[in-house]
């Protein structure tokens, strides 16, 4: 097909994004940790929510997303108008770089920023600049200084995957004030509910013109089968996308459910609290057994090796036990491990296993 039907350029650059493994062959009672999905899974309220909407499976859903958009904004206490749902925060994220990036134009992220951000900004034909990280912390200096005339837009996740790391507001305001007029900051919040207190950036948002928040209900509300996102920004931005996504991107089960999930407070608030105990348990164990990890403020951990080699060979010994986890090489962390913290039982079953590799190895 050398001479005859051609995809834009950029799209053959794109390495083909791999999710966390689900199964092991040969192996019963698999614990998957490997894609940070919540141990708690949805509340009843939204599993009740999708049961109702099964009768309504013979009718479009709505096109303004009216409901779920009223209930994002009475619950994080922001302008509904403001609000734009998209199929998992990947679309919204997707949907910006079509609409403002292009080819000559440049997206930036740092060097273990997720792993579609690179695909976004092919897909669309732009330039992906790659910014490194201070000890796997976002840097800012480092991206204001990789800016251009034609930077467009800059991603940054907050807390970042997968290091589990985030920096703190002030921070986040310097990098928007100090970005070339043309460029929209984007603030990725896909683990910002594990943060008592924070608001994601929101009122970076509503004091400044070219800041623009992005949030999941695959992590903290368990629905990552639904696929819904929504983002926050400027008035302008959401017209744009408002205008570029399709009509009917959202399912009715996907919208009652997320509705329903964003609602219960109660049950995300027990996923925030069970999520922290267990993270920092798990932390701490797997340290004393000479596994550090930099303090997360996600659902998961980055595990740190001697080397790459070690870090196979206990994932290798995990995959055994039937516990799989992710390896994180394509994030250029090859000596380490992204370990999802579940319930109480699997913590301490993750816990268990490294210590009897640990034990073997020495």
């Amino acid at each position: 097909m050398a001479d005859g039907i051609q995809p834009q350029p950029g799209i053959m650059e794109i390495a083909l994004y791999q999710g966390g493994a689900s199964h092991l062959d040969g192996v019963s009672n698999v614990l998957k940790l490997s894609s940070n999905e919540n141990p708690l899974g949805p509340s009843d309220a939204a599993k009740e929510a999708v049961r109702r909407a099964t009768h309504d499976l013979h009718r479009y859903p709505a096109t303004d997303h009216a409901r779920l958009r009223a209930a994002i904004a009475e619950v994080w206490g922001v302008d509904a108008d403001r609000v734009f749902c998209g199929v998992g925060s990947g679309e919204v994220l997707k949907l910006l770089s079509d609409a403002y990036a292009g080819p000559g134009n440049e997206v930036v992220f740092t060097e273990h920023g997720f792993a579609m951000y690179p695909i976004y900004a092919h897909a669309c034909g732009a330039t992906p600049v790659v910014v490194p990280e201070r000890e796997r912390v976002v840097d800012v200096d480092a991206i204001l200084a990789a800016c251009t005339d034609n930077t467009r837009l800059v991603f940054i996740a907050n807390p970042a995957n997968p290091t589990g790391t985030m920096i703190g507001a002030g921070e986040v305001a310097r990098l928007a004030d100090g970005l070339p007029p043309q460029a929209l900051l984007v603030l990725d919040g896909a683990y910002a509910e594990f943060v008592d207190g924070f608001d994601a950036g929101k009122s970076l948002v509503e004091s400044r013109e070219n800041v623009m928040m992005t949030r999941t209900f695959s992590k903290i509300y368990g629905l990552g089968g639904m696929r819904v996102g929504w983002g926050y920004g400027p008035q302008p931005v959401i017209d744009v996308l408002n205008r570029i996504r399709g009509p009917f991107n959202l399912s009715a089960p996907a919208l009652a459910a997320a509705e329903a999930a964003v609602r219960d407070t109660e049950h995300t608030e027990k996923c925030r609290i069970d999520n922290a105990r267990w993270r920092e348990w798990m932390a701490t164990a797997l340290a004393e057994l000479g596994v550090p990890s930099d303090t997360s403020t996600a659902n998961f951990i980055l595990a740190r090796f001697a080397d790459a080699e070690e870090a196979n060979a206990c994932d290798d010994h995990l995959r055994k036990a039937g516990i799989i986890v992710r390896r994180v090489a394509g994030y250029g962390l090859p000596h380490c491990l992204r370990i999802t913290v579940g319930d109480e039982s699997a913590c301490r079953r993750v816990v268990h296993a490294v210590a009897q590799f640990k034990g073997a190895a020495g």
